[in-house]
């Protein structure tokens, strides 16, 4: 069971993009990922995410797992 905690964006992005070549190419694509999920980007949002943050706070990975599903 995937556990809900704070994670480095790089490090959740490596979760979901095991075999991406570097940490910034898996972050390019959880990055894409939640930009094509419009609901997604729209309750990052609403639960006022900076937009630069380099973490996703535990209530910012729930709704990443409730949107895309864990990784």
């Amino acid at each position: 069971m995937f556990k809900i905690q704070q994670y480095g964006k790089s490090e959740l992005a490596l979760l979901y993009f095991p075999h991406a070549a570097t940490a910034s190419g898996a972050l390019s694509n959880l990055n894409y990922w939640i930009r094509c999920n419009e609901a997604l980007t729209n309750a990052l949002k609403k639960c006022g995410m900076p937009p630069r943050s380099k973490s996703f706070t535990p209530k910012e990975v729930s709704l990443i797992i409730e949107h895309l599903g864990e990784p």
